[in-house]
């Protein structure tokens, strides 16, 4: 999950309520509320949660709701936000919403796009795509319209897992709760193996200007300019390669000092650790979201790099329907689950589609703008995914050489490529602490009902985090497989089961069940185990 924007999930959560002038500690956009202000906002969570959501005996009565230029919405993030205007002033165009439904889907995912397309064949790659998108756009519409079909119940301010507890009890909602676990955990391990990546190509370009030192001829790969590098070319299938991996031997003792303190497995990973996990345990995560710009910025900077290295390399393409070669992938691969496995996870949204909608301006179209949505996601995919593989020189490397982070085909001291990894690098330094944020919060949330027991539950969880981190960038650097593992496992329920089984539920409350829809949601549901369970034997 690379970050899905998931602190814009956590903003919403909590309703609106009025907050004194005198309980505004500062006075800028974001004004900081007191400590009696989160207070409050912790009893009103109290008596509210007394009974249903539907018995509105504890609601507070309208004479005495502030006027709207009185009224702040208190987030968990310990942040009030003045409320200017009346709530449709407030809401967003489509245009607006559209475009954050692509921000928040822009996840790391992309970086493993052609690595997927690669391992399915590129006539199935392109097909999957596109019939994965298209099913976790209806999964995402029943999400969305699930709140809506219960029938007598206020559930203007229910998230999914508030409808999977309606339906089935304690089970639905701590389901929900660990499948989500699962993506958020999933999403900071790619991260740390990313940031591990980033840091040492980063500190290798240094190193290698600051000390002239030319690694053009130490890479296995093309030539020229724009060199492409096969890390580890003893891929081949056939076997036939006899090139040794002599890029990992250093020239010079000066270098062999070096890397053995700069290593990407055996020392970066650790030492991450002096730098993001004090920043975990920070009480509040406000400084960091203001940060979330810069995952546009590396999105639209990404699809430049794709587009400049597309149009200097060329198209490299043969067809091969079944039988592969030494040089060239099948178009078709009995490989393709572990791009399906990729696709749920970076088609992932399902878990806060419900918050977002909510801002949108015009409700009823809601179903366009989110079509619309997964429509520009799978097309930056495609583009991504297709320019890449497409353009990767073969001959005379093989489209096998194509890494799970493709910006591994590039040496380290392409700076453009620098540039890339830099940006992603600053980006992920500052999204994970929010993605630690939004672990600690569920899970010490539901445990002990505050976001911050002490220090030390902070850290044990932390720990914990890191050490998963660590541990993966350590011995198992694979982004694409902890990818498709990760999203397959978390779409098993909250993109396949659980909106299938609302729905069937739904339906036949109404009387309008039928075998057609039962049959398809029921295929939905073996679809989504089937996906899980083929990530194994890959």
């Amino acid at each position: 999950m690379q970050l899905k924007s998931g602190i814009v999930f956590l903003m919403m959560l909590d309703k609106p309520f009025h907050v004194e002038p005198r309980n505004i500690v500062e006075d800028d956009p974001q004004e900081r509320v007191s400590v009696e202000a989160a207070i409050l906002n912790s009893r009103l969570h109290y008596y509210s949660r007394l009974m249903g959501s539907s018995d509105r005996l504890l609601s507070p009565p309208n004479h005495v709701i502030p006027p709207p230029e009185e009224i702040y919405i208190y987030s968990p993030l310990g942040i009030a936000f003045k409320v200017t205007g009346n709530d449709q002033s407030s809401k967003n165009p489509s245009i607006i919403t559209i475009f954050a439904i692509w921000n928040t889907m822009m996840g790391t995912s992309i970086l493993s796009m052609p690595w997927g397309i690669k391992q399915a064949g590129f006539t199935l790659g392109i097909l999957i795509l596109i019939l994965i998108g298209l099913l976790m756009l209806y999964c995402c519409y029943i999400v969305l319209k699930s709140p809506k079909a219960i029938p007598n119940v206020d559930t203007s301010d229910w998230e999914f897992p508030d409808v999977c507890r309606h339906y089935f009890g304690r089970f639905g909602q701590w389901s929900s709760l660990i499948f989500s676990m699962v993506s958020l955990i999933g999403a900071m391990v790619v991260y740390w193996v990313l940031m591990s990546n980033f840091l040492f190509n980063t500190g290798q370009f240094i190193y290698n200007y600051a000390h002239n030192v030319n690694t053009s001829d130490s890479a296995f790969g093309t030539n020229g300019s724009d060199k492409v590098i096969c890390p580890y070319p003893n891929t081949d299938p056939e076997g036939n390669c006899t090139i040794s991996t002599r890029y990992l031997v250093n020239n010079g003792n000066d270098a062999s000092d070096f890397h053995h303190f700069w290593s990407k497995t055996s020392t970066i990973p650790f030492y991450l650790i002096t730098l993001l996990l004090p920043l975990l345990c920070f009480r509040s995560a406000s400084f960091f979201a203001r940060f979330t710009f810069l995952g546009t910025i590396s999105v639209v900077y990404l699809i430049v790099l794709v587009t400049f290295k597309a149009v200097r390399l060329g198209f490299h393409l043969e067809f091969h329907w079944f039988d592969s070669t030494q040089i060239y992938v099948p178009e078709f691969r009995v490989l393709f689950p572990q791009l399906t496995g990729v696709l749920t996870l970076a088609f992932f949204i399902h878990n806060c589609i419900i918050t977002l909608m909510k801002n949108n301006r015009d409700q009823k179209n809601n179903v366009r703008d989110l079509s619309v949505a997964y429509l520009l996601v799978g097309l930056t995919y495609l583009y991504v995914g297709v320019l890449i593989f497409a353009s990767f020189p073969s001959p005379p490397l093989s489209k096998d050489c194509i890494e799970p982070n493709f910006l591994d085909n590039f040496p380290s001291n392409d700076v453009l490529v620098f540039v890339a990894r830099t940006l992603l690098l600053f980006q992920m330094i500052t999204v994970y602490p929010l993605l630690g944020y939004l672990v600690r919060v569920q899970v010490m949330g539901q445990i002990f009902g505050n976001h911050y027991p002490s220090f030390l539950h902070v850290l044990a969880l932390n720990i914990l985090i890191v050490g998963a981190g660590v541990l993966v960038a350590r011995f198992y650097p694979n982004i694409g497989s902890i990818i498709r593992f990760s999203g397959a496992t978390c779409s098993l329920a909250l993109v396949f089961v659980f909106p299938a089984l609302v729905h069937m539920i739904s339906l036949r409350r109404q009387g309008a069940l039928r075998w057609p829809s039962a049959l398809f949601h029921s295929f939905l549901i073996l679809l989504g185990a089937a996906n899980l369970l083929a990530q194994f034997f890959m």
